[in-house]
Formats: structure tokens, C-alpha cells, sequence
């Protein structure tokens, strides 16, 4: 089902006639998504806007990062020789151009990216509002606005840890201010021994994959990085198995793992077999008609594998939902609801985790109700939260052998369940985002498939809200 309003957004027309007759509509922007298989230079011909609070120390790693994007930088302080800024414009053939403190860019920018990893003081603090204050307007629609601090809890100092905390508020109210023109505005927290695994994330956050993902703090905390990191068809020659692959999130996550090159077990019901082997065939993948809950899953999934040459990352997209009140409730849907969301990944972890080739990837669906909770979804909700409690667990664990560990949180997504709620319900479900709008299933996937990259090394124990900035929850 289509959202209305953000359609009627899309036409220009009809939002310059309500924006002016003031009418109490949200007038959604159409977000800006990706189309096809990653690119080299995801930032080709788009301009950023560098900045930096005194002390920082990651203009390096940003210089090259962008550079390598595609992006030309419009930076506030000295490019000339022997800066990060002249080196990698010289290296990527990429233009270069300085800002002076406070001035505005004469034409509106693609992005801002703000290095906030020198601030240490409340009196730091306030270059946040130095540099965004005259500057934030000159985003264009459908923009990146990305916030580097370092990790609050390595800070040994009160005041440190205090400040470095203020960046996710500072960032999620942000989001809340720019939504409206479908611009996301998000916070990566990088260990002070993590600084060259800021690359994949920022590169995800600055592009079009990333629409649906604002208001939300990454940390990217470290870890072993893999020999190669390919920018284009970075899952080349990766096996994976995605459950509840038939249709919706899990159907988008199979073809976008297939598009970026990995060869995908779907993973359905029997009762799905057809819409499963239909999947399959689309995207060159093989087709596994098994419950997530039968016994000998795990064993069908390492015999599809082998034939495949092994298995690299392992997606926990299958759940379902059982909704009544508490007291309502029967044990079924209560025993039902847990048996798929929490202990099908438990146990399938368990027998598929020995056997993921070096640098894996598990990821599991969790949701934001797991986060927040939902009336009528004590169960969902008590399983979702489980997952974030598996992810806690189960991260260093298999770090010990390069593999991470990580979850979605999946806000209001447009699926075939969403469009049976009742209307005021889902356009509660849509408007209450700093996005003013739903998500799609390839918004999930986008996130899944950053996550199983090379790129994503640094990140593991970690629960990403693909949410659109929800209002509720965390």
C-alpha cells in the first residue's frame, strides 16, 4: 500500500498550494533511495562541508574517506599542501576548497560531516552551534548530516564522558529539525583505536542506502580487519542464508545480498514453497523449504551450503507476531511468538555459528518494539527484547573469530502486515518519525547488507534502529 501524503509530496505543485494555505498536513519529502549495486564513488558530484571542533584528530581518515567517495570538500581551515584535505584531493582528483569560520556555502550541499572527536568540555560543546548554526539550512533536501565523536565510556574524566554523551542528544533532536526535507542527521562513536574502520560506516550514512536510517548513534568500537575491503560487489563469492526469505523484508534482503554478489540460501516454510522457489529462481539463489523451529533446519541449511562452498553470514529475518492483550492471551500464541523470534535464532546460531568461514556475519531482526515495548505485544515485544539480549551475549563470543554480531530495529516498515492494521493505527505508525513517513522493506535490507560488508568490521553488539527517527523508544 502507497502513502499517500508522501506522493502528494512528490508533486511540487501540491505542496507549494498547502504549504501556503497552511493546511495541518505533514507533507512528507519523498526520500531519495538507492537504485542498483553499490558504487565506487557513491558521492560522485556531490559537494560536503567539513568541519571540526578544536583538537580532533580524524580529518585523515575523512579526507580519504571522502575523497575516495566521489565527494568534493568544502572545508572550514587551512587545505593547502601537507593537510589530509590537499593530500587526498590530490590522490582521488578531487576539488578542494576552503570555507572561512561562520561563512555560508554560496550554493547548498549534499552534506555536512562535523569531526567532534576533540570535544572535552561543555565549553567544546558550543562548537556545534559555532558551525551548524549558520550552515544547517544550506543542506539540500534529501541530505546527510553525520556527527564523529569518540565513545563516552573510554573517557576516564566525568566532565568527558558527560560531554561526549551530549553528542546523541544533540544529534537526535537534529534529526527531528532536518526530517522534514528528508535529510537524516546521525552520530558515529569512534574507539580512539578505531579511527580506520570509520570508512564503510560513514561511506553508508552518506549515501542514498541509508534514507530511512536518522537520529541514531553507530559505535564503531574496532576489531580485525578483513585483507580487502571492496567497495563494489563487496559480498563476492559470500554465502548466506536469510530465513523468512519468501516475501517482504526477508524476499528484499535475499535480492539486495544477491545483488551486491553472494549466492543466498532462502529460507521459508514448505507452506511458502512456491513464492520461496520463486525468489530463488529471480535472484540465482537456492531455495530451503524448512521452519526456522523444525530439527533438522540447521542441518538442511549446512547441507545447502556446502553444495555452495560454505557459509559467511547468517540473517535471522523470520518472526511472526501472535497480538492480544496480556490477559487475553493464550499460551499458544504465547509459546508460538517465542519458539520463531528468539529460540529459532538461539538454536540455529548455535549449530551454524561453528561453521561460518573467517570474518562472518550473524545478524538478527529485532525490532523497536523490543526497544519500547507495544500494547498487545507483551510476547513480540519480550522476544524482540531477547534478541538484543542474544546480540549482547553471543558479540564477543565469535569475535574471538572475526565474526560480528549485530540487529535491526525495524521502525513502521510498508509491508503486507502494516497495510491490515486499522488506518489511524498506521498513520500513527507513519507520522510520528522525524521522517513523517513509513519505510520500506529495502530500507531493512540496505542496513543488512552495510552490515555483512567488509566495511562493517568495526561494528559488533550493536542494535541499528532502521526507523526513520521513531518517536518512541530509545
Amino acid at each position: 500500500m502507497s502513502d499517500f501524503l508522501v506522493e502528494l509530496g512528490a508533486n511540487r505543485t501540491a505542496r507549494t498550494v498547502i504549504e501556503r494555505l497552511g493546511l495541518p498536513l505533514p507533507i512528507p519529502q519523498k526520500l531519495d533511495r538507492a537504485d542498483g549495486a553499490w558504487e565506487a564513488r557513491p558521492l560522485d558530484g556531490k559537494t560536503v562541508l567539513v568541519g571540526a571542533a578544536p583538537g580532533s584528530t580524524l580529518s585523515t581518515v575523512i579526507a580519504r574517506t571522502l575523497a575516495e567517495s566521489g565527494a568534493g570538500l568544502l572545508v572550514e581551515g587551512e587545505t593547502g599542501a601537507g593537510t589530509p584535505w590537499h593530500e587526498a584531493g590530490e590522490a582521488w582528483g578531487r576539488s578542494i576548497a576552503s570555507i572561512g569560520a561562520g561563512a555560508t556555502p554560496e550554493s547548498r550541499v549534499h552534506a555536512i560531516v562535523f569531526d567532534a572527536s576533540g570535544i572535552d568540555s561543555v565549553d567544546t560543546l558550543a562548537s556545534l552551534h559555532t558551525f551548524f548554526q549558520p550552515r544547517i539550512k544550506s543542506v539540500s533536501r534529501n541530505g546527510r548530516v553525520v556527527v564523529i565523536g569518540r565513545i563516552p565510556s573510554e573517557a576516564k574524566e566525568v566532565e568527558v564522558v558527560a560531554v561526549r554523551r551530549a553528542l546523541e542528544g544533540f544529534i537526535r533532536a537534529l534529526a527531528k529539525e532536518t526530517g522534514g526535507k528528508g535529510t537524516t542527521a546521525n552520530l558515529l562513536l569512534v574507539s580512539d583505536k578505531a579511527d580506520d574502520a570509520v570508512a564503510g560506516p560513514l561511506r553508508w550514512l552518506l549515501s542514498k542506502r541509508s534514507a530511512f536510517f536518522t537520529g541514531q548513534p553507530i559505535v564503531v568500537a574496532g576489531g580485525k580487519a578483513p585483507a580487502q575491503i571492496a567497495w563494489t560487489l563487496p559480498l563476492d563469492r559470500k554465502v548466506a542464508v536469510v530465513t523468512g526469505a519468501a516475501r517482504g523484508i526477508g524476499e528484499a534482503t535475499a535480492t539486495a545480498l544477491a545483488r551486491e554478489g553472494a549466492h543466498v540460501l532462502c529460507l521459508d516454510r514448505p507452506a511458502d514453497a512456491d513464492a520461496l522457489g520463486e525468489v530463488a529462481r529471480r535472484i540465482g539463489g537456492t531455495a530451503v523449504a524448512v521452519d526456522v523451529t523444525a530439527a533438522d533446519a540447521a542441518d538442511r541449511i549446512l547441507e545447502a551450503a556446502k553444495a555452495h562452498g560454505g557459509l559467511d553470514i547468517i540473517v535471522h529475518n523470520a518472526g511472526v507476531t501472535r497480538d492480544k492483550t496480556l490477559g487475553n492471551m493464550d499460551r499458544e500464541r504465547w509459546d508460538m511468538t517465542f519458539d520463531i523470534n528468539l529460540r529459532a535464532i538461539l538454536n540455529l546460531t548455535d549449530a551454524l555459528a561453528p561453521h561460518l568461514r573467517a570474518h562472518g556475519r550473524v545478524i538478527a531482526l529485532s525490532s523497536v518494539a523490543g526497544i519500547a515495548g507495544n500494547f498487545g505485544q507483551t510476547n513480540y515485544a519480550a522476544s524482540k527484547a531477547g534478541v538484543i539480549g542474544f546480540l549482547d551475549a553471543a558479540a564477543p563470543k565469535l569475535a574471538k573469530r572475526n565474526i560480528t554480531v549485530n540487529g535491526i530495529a525495524p521502525g513502521f516498515i510498508e509491508t503486507r502486515l502494516t497495510a491490515a492494521i486499522p488506518a489511524a493505527t498506521r498513520e500513527a505508525g507513519r507520522r510520528l518519525s522525524a521522517l513523517v513517513q513509513g519505510g520500506l522493506p529495502i530500507d531493512i535490507a540496505e542496513a543488512i547488507v552495510f552490515l555483512a560488508s567488509p566495511g562493517s568490521y568495526g561494528i559488533t553488539g550493536r542494535v541499528v534502529r532502521v526507523c526513520g527517527g521513531a518517536f518512541i523508544g530509545a
